[in-house]
């Protein structure tokens, strides 16, 4: 039975605030209000360049994901919405924010410098693919891992991710 039709790209890269607001926290789920809270605490950067912006906001990704038809490819504005369509392959890119909110900086930390804050986003997209489904065999992966743990709390598979890096970890 052939899939109905999918919202066109440029459909689905409009933003609407409830998008935004969700897309704010990273992977959370909605019930995380931390890192809502976070994400509406701007960071002064007045008193670093008095002539430039007088804040920052939170970095807030886009996601553009291989459909599995060939060369077509889907833009999506929150990773939920990628979960939904069982995306296994996206790529992201920062569509606003300044400055990488606490929880993207706690999941950098973690990730110990093994990737960037896009890999995380990206990573963070995806599920039923490695890291969510592979064992973690590696200093590198164990680092990915953790950065997504933080990054993503809110993700599908992360008792999952968890368990496998719990293994690792003994």
């Amino acid at each position: 039975m052939p899939r109905p039709p999918r919202r066109s790209a440029t459909l689905v890269a409009v933003l609407s605030v409830g998008f935004v607001v969700a897309a704010l926290t990273g992977c959370s789920s909605t019930d995380d209000r931390a890192g809502l809270a976070d994400a509406e605490d701007p960071i002064s950067s007045s008193a670093a360049d008095p002539s430039g912006p007088t804040g920052s906001s939170p970095i807030v990704f886009a996601f553009t994901c291989d459909t599995g038809d060939g060369a077509e490819q889907e833009t999506y504005t929150t990773a939920a919405a990628v979960w939904e369509d069982g995306r296994t392959s996206c790529t992201a890119a920062p569509i606003t924010g300044t400055e990488p909110s606490e929880q993207q900086r706690s999941a950098l930390d973690a990730a110990a410098g093994d990737v960037t804050l896009e890999q995380l986003a990206a990573g963070c997209a995806v599920s039923g693919t490695a890291p969510w489904t592979s064992a973690v065999t590696s200093p590198s992966q164990a680092h990915l891992a953790s950065g997504l743990e933080r990054y993503c709390p809110g993700h599908p598979e992360i008792e999952r991710l968890r368990r496998a890096l719990a293994a690792y970890q003994r």
